[in-house]
């Protein structure tokens, strides 16, 4: 399937007249139009069955298949990815929550190219869903829906909604009392809702972010898993669809990069082409490693749905934190290298850069923002320490989620969990990954360099526990410094998932992949000294790991990445 996706969307990117021509995404989005055709060809293809799980009749197994696929497009245009995967958002609850027959009749919707659309927030309360105004009442007959949800995309364009309403008073159950209801709009009686405007946005122009006020009465089983169980649903639901959200950053970081290199290649000033300046090349390859780090971090919280899925309460937000604020720096650094040709409309790739930095600053915040997700992950501050200080890894876990020449194994969403209790295998497998390498190091299958910034990982991940030890829950919320803390451990993490990719991976180019652990893991530790003096300094080794990295990049004509060019497609 990526392959097939990824060379039909190289054909409807040839020509300035198709639906993914840089010149046909950018007319629409200066003239806030859907991509209507570009959405059209993805549901012809087949993408929206990777939105139902195979169980139910879809084609959905491997969670990292999705977030490739999610990425394939957004490579080409972010508001279509966005617009497109939203009906995956929209389903999620039903696929967690909902019985038998409400998962097989979206299933086959879906499958037949019905959009569905998630409503959680509303004007007053934005991602403070405990304040959820929108009232579902018992009456005779089913449940009275009442009220606005707003800023929901694809509100307008959706067939059904999936949307969170108050079962019980605010006083009753303050912390509880939400319930899921689909809304099949074509049974709703005249007059049951309307459609509220769609905003203007800065980024995403094209999208449908609108809203729906409702008044109607819906059937018993409109109601989605039990009375009061929203909220937990909802953190089990964000574990898959911040996930998936990866694939939009990645997408960009494709995108903005293939435009960096091609300038920088093509650009002459005072006689040199930009592309052998010693600063843009370091910038280039910074960028690049950050964006494998990224990758990285994303490529094993996916797999690790389905071998670490009770863990996924600190993946998700790690990776939904980390990721798009990657690529959004690098994106920044991309468009002080194109200077003015990034910004103009007319002059550089049909002003192509200026519409994705446009686009992506909106993945930070849907889903939960960075700090919404660091939040989560204070709250799990304990247990991480419990699980780093006890040794606890489920290292299968770890090497399934990593090994990506094998199969992946279908996932049992019903493991699930609001809290990992274990804390995080995947960054508590450093001690025996760190062990690993170093035998590798010894043996010369890496460089001794590649040891040295291991273990300069593993030291900065045992500082960092012992002051998450030194955290103390407060009433009166996280101080500012749990949330620097938190940003470290989405570093260590991604480091971690490096090293686990470079221990368990099985690679047809083990140099290139082995170079791609060395400039990763090189940004991850200059990350990690900005917070925490005592770690290494790995200037030395970065310096040569990101030139080489930047030296590949020039010769393969491909964007770094921890998959094989021919395996994921135009990049």
């Amino acid at each position: 399937m990526i392959e097939s996706v990824a060379a039909r969307l190289a054909e409807a990117s040839a020509e300035p007249d198709q639906a993914f021509h840089p010149a046909t995404v950018v007319a629409l989005d200066e003239r806030d139009e859907f991509p209507t055709a570009a959405c059209r060809m993805l549901t012809e293809w087949g993408l929206s069955r990777w939105y139902v799980p195979k169980e139910h009749g879809g084609e959905l197994v491997d969670y990292l298949t999705l977030v490739r696929l999610v990425r394939l497009v957004a490579r080409k245009d972010l508001t279509s990815a966005v617009a497109h995967a939203k009906t995956f958002l929209g389903a999620v609850a039903v696929w967690l929550g909902g019985d038998a027959e409400q998962a097989k009749d979206l299933a086959a919707r879906i499958n037949d190219g019905a959009v569905v659309s998630w409503a959680l927030t509303e004007r007053r309360h934005g991602s403070d869903l405990q304040a959820s105004e929108v009232t579902a009442s018992a009456v005779d007959g089913g449940w009275r829906i009442t009220g606005e949800k707003w800023l929901i995309n694809n509100a307008t364009r959706a067939d059904a909604v999936c949307l969170l309403a108050r079962t019980e008073p605010v006083p009753e159950r303050p912390s509880g009392g939400l319930s899921f209801f689909l809304l099949d709009k074509s049974a709703l009686a005249g007059g049951a809702y309307r459609h509220l405007p769609k905003e203007r946005t800065l980024g995403i122009r094209g999208a449908d972010i609108s809203g729906i006020a409702v008044d109607t009465v819906v059937p018993p089983e409109a109601l989605v898993g039990d009375v009061g169980d929203g909220l937990p649903l909802v953190v089990r639901c964000l574990q898959l669809t911040r996930t998936m959200c990866a694939g939009l950053s990645l997408g960009a970081a494709d995108h903005a990069l293939r435009l960096a290199m091609t300038y920088a290649s093509e650009r002459v000033v005072s006689g040199s082409r930009l592309i052998e300046l010693a600063t843009v090349r370091r910038t280039l390859g910074e960028v690049a490693a950050s964006a494998l780090l990224a990758e990285a971090a994303s490529i094993t919280a996916a797999r690790g749905v389905a071998t670490l899925t009770g863990e996924q309460g600190v993946a998700a937000p790690v990776v939904k934190a980390l990721v798009p604020n990657l690529v959004q720096e690098g994106i920044e650094r991309i468009g002080e290298l194109l200077g003015a040709r990034g910004f103009l409309t007319d002059v550089y790739a049909d002003g192509s850069f200026a519409k994705l930095d446009r686009d992506h600053r909106i993945v930070g915040i849907f889903d939960g923002t960075t700090s919404v997700c660091r939040h989560s992950l204070i709250a799990q501050f304990p247990w991480l320490v419990r699980g780093w200080n006890g040794r606890r890894c489920d290292l299968e876990g770890v090497r399934a989620a990593s090994a990506l020449h094998t199969v992946p194994r279908r996932p049992d969403l019903s493991r699930l969990s609001v809290v990992a209790r274990t804390g995080c295998s995947q960054v508590q497998s450093l001690p025996t990954l760190v062990e690993h390498v170093e035998r590798m190091a010894r043996s010369g299958a890496v460089p001794d360099a590649v040891a040295r910034l291991a273990d300069a990982v593993r030291s900065a991940a045992d500082r960092l526990h012992q002051e998450l030890a030194a955290q103390r829950p407060s009433a009166a919320g996280a101080p500012a410094t749990a949330f620097e803390l938190a940003e470290r451990y989405e570093l260590c993490y991604a480091a971690a998932s490096c090293l686990s990719l470079l221990c368990f991976t099985e690679s047809p180019t083990p140099a290139a992949h082995v170079l791609r652990v060395r400039a990763a893991l090189a940004i991850a530790v200059m990350r990690l000294r900005e917070f925490d003096e005592e770690t290494t300094d790995p200037s030395a080794s970065a310096a040569d790991a990101l030139e080489d990295l930047v030296t590949e990049w020039q010769h393969t004509a491909t964007v770094p990445s921890w998959f094989d060019a021919d395996r994921d497609g135009d990049r």
